[in-house]
């Protein structure tokens, strides 16, 4: 099918910005998407279907129908995608999903008397939320040390109730851990600008109240009041142990949100900093799917209209950080603007300390990615589910309890080097990893091949015969080797790559003999998966635990091969440099560690290589000789 029945006909589409649907043959909304020019946009999705990446055109082929509408300006546009996403919740539109629910501190500023409680509802009327915290202990302990220096109510709605109709103070007020006005010690409004101070702490003006109790302290000593001198002190100790428990990363007056993502073709992770005051105020870790393609500064986009669109004019900082500037971003800062009501920058921190912070960030969503997708393959529930869906989307006989896979890497054609890794039971087994070198090849396929010719040849070695128990105990003990791990016979091969490395694979079993043994491959950039002699390949849903298993064993033996290949590099370029007459290790290891990389230190001039110290002009000469041979 080269062409959709529903396609608009050439002209109906408007140049205006706007928001366009597709929808099924049901009706139901399958994606929604913004454009600052509809007619540009909606081109690329009627673009050839050989063209479209396997997702996007799997979207438009299960649609039935495409409708827009017109905006006056690109935020309106961004306003009502936020709004139709949330209303519709399309299918093909990013999934989110909080790698848990956590906990916050929360003010209910809409009571009478406003108390602080530990919850993971974040729909509490009027009330104002802190955090999220990474453990409910960690709400707790704040608390404990806030109600110390603000003194604020504690105790449920049914004891203050029955607090201030008995007039008795409630439990927690008789025990000094609630300081509302069920405790008798304060009245309403009073109790009621200790919250205002509470929430402004909390808020980053931890400054302002250092400073206050501090004057006070000193003013209570000069007075001989060492009683309340005391009492400050131990306020003072209180908001130090809270603000310890949050260091110091920024500027004291920054308030900023960071985000560091992470991401494949079909998932990303994104870790949310929290800086109020110049400190790390919580941390919030989102997991998010992705069905069709979409880019690096559109996911910025979705992540950024996902966290502020129901955001208080509050919980919206000066300043956000961002991996991407995402290409709408004038509009993002202006539709920021409108529900902050000052105004807001989003930029992408360069150097600095926000840059740091910005990476730290960034790790810890590698890491969360890292966990999401092996969190799948280390369930046995999921490895189960994994084994079975390759089993019938692969149409095996049995489930392929143990996987091989296979990576080939090199540098512009030198030092091939290929990686074997080995899952069983849905499991990496990383003793039974093996690398292989390539001393002459002509492409990534005869590589392959070679490869697999190589490790095959080891199914066909005779078993060692296992001795006969001996059960007379005077008799000589004779200890016999065990059939290697490495001649153990997979059920399935698996081959970093499409169509033609496939086909490689392939031909290596045949010419080996063992045709019984599955092979399938997996392409990176459309996550495909190839069988031999198949002219179409096989898409696996989005959701598959066997694609999670697939992936995960196409990235680790592509790790696992380049660190073999990056080893192998660093030994053979040390093996050559310490030909030099007069060059040791440690002038090696400096001119490694100076040059930054064996490319460069080629490049490099004698005058170059000469200005490192301890390296005179002969033995420069020497060096650039010995490399350029």
């Amino acid at each position: 099918m080269s062409q959709l029945p529903y396609r608009p006909k050439p002209g109906e589409i408007p140049t205006n910005p706007g928001v366009y649907r597709f929808r099924d043959a049901d009706g139901r909304v399958l994606y929604v998407g913004k454009a600052k020019n509809l007619r540009a946009r909606l081109s690329n999705y009627f673009a050839p279907l050989r063209s479209l990446h396997e997702r996007t055109r799997r979207m438009v082929t299960t649609a039935a129908s495409v409708e827009w509408t017109v905006v006056a300006s690109d935020v309106d546009s961004l306003q009502l995608e936020y709004m139709w996403i949330k209303e519709f919740d399309p299918p093909f539109n990013v999934r989110y999903r909080d790698d848990k629910s956590y906990p916050f501190m929360a003010i209910t500023l809409a009571d009478e008397a406003p108390r602080v409680i530990v919850t993971r509802n974040r729909r509490i009327p009027g009330a104002k939320y802190f955090g999220p915290y990474p453990k409910v202990w960690a709400v707790h302990d704040t608390i404990d040390l806030m109600i110390k220096v603000f003194p604020i109510r504690t105790c449920s709605d049914a004891s203050y109730r029955k607090a201030m109709q008995s007039g008795r103070p409630c439990f927690p007020g008789q025990i000094g851990r609630c300081g509302g006005p069920c405790s008798m010690k304060v009245t309403i409004e009073e109790h009621r600008a200790i919250v205002d101070d509470f929430v402004a702490f909390m808020a980053g003006g931890d400054q302002r109240f250092t400073k206050a109790l501090t004057a006070r302290m000193r003013e209570a000593s000069a007075a001989m009041d060492y009683e309340a001198a005391a009492g400050y002190r131990d306020k003072l100790q209180a908001i130090e142990a809270v603000l310890n428990k949050s260091a110091l990363v920024l500027a004291p007056d920054t308030d900023a949100d960071l985000f560091g993502i992470a991401e494949d073709e079909l998932a990303a992770a994104v870790q949310h900093f929290v800086v109020r005051g110049g400190r790390v105020r919580g941390v919030r870790a989102t997991t998010i799917e992705k069905e069709i393609d979409i880019s690096g500064a559109d996911l910025v986009d979705q992540v950024l209209q996902r966290t502020y669109g129901d955001a208080a004019a509050a919980d919206i900082p000066k300043q956000v950080l961002v991996p991407t500037l995402p290409e709408d971003t004038a509009e993002l800062e202006a539709w920021l603007r409108e529900r902050r009501g000052t105004n807001v920058t989003i930029q992408v921190a360069q150097r600095g300390r926000k840059a740091e912070l910005l990476k730290t960030a960034t790790l810890n969503a590698q890491q969360a990615l890292m966990l999401h997708k092996t969190r799948r393959t280390s369930d046995y529930v999921a490895r189960s589910q994994a084994l079975t869906d390759l089993q019938e989307a692969l149409d095996l006989a049995e489930a392929p309890l143990r996987i091989e896979c296979y990576d080939v890497s090199h540098l512009s054609g030198t030092n091939v080097v290929a990686s074997m890794v080995v899952f069983e039971d849905g499991l990496p087994r990383k003793d039974q990893y093996r690398s292989f070198g390539v001393a002459e090849t002509t492409d990534d396929t005869d590589s392959l091949y070679q490869v697999l010719t190589r490790r095959l040849a080891y199914l066909d070695r005779p078993e060692e015969p296992e001795a006969e128990p001996v059960t007379d105990p005077d008799a000589e003990v004779v200890t016999t080797r065990k059939r290697p791990r490495f001649a153990y016979r997979p059920q399935l091969l698996v081959v970093d790559g499409g169509k033609p490395q496939v086909e490689a694979a392939a031909r290596a079993l045949a010419d080996a003999g063992h045709e019984e043994i599955a092979l399938c491959g997996i392409a990176k950039r459309l996550e495909e998966v190839w069988l031999p002699g198949e002219e179409y390949p096989v898409i696996l849903p989005r959701t598959s635990e066997a694609l999670y298993l697939l992936q995960r064993l196409r990235d680790e033996a592509h790790r696992f091969a380049i660190r073999h290949q990056r080893t192998r590099r660093k030994r053979d370029i040390t093996s050559v440099l310490s030909e030099v007459p007069g060059l040791g290790e440690a002038r090696i290891k400096a001119l490694l560690r100076h040059f930054g990389s064996v490319t460069a230190l080629r490049e490099a001039s004698p005058e170059q290589i000469a200005e490192l110290p301890g390296i005179g002009p002969k033995l420069a000469e020497a060096v650039h000789a010995h490399l350029a041979r």
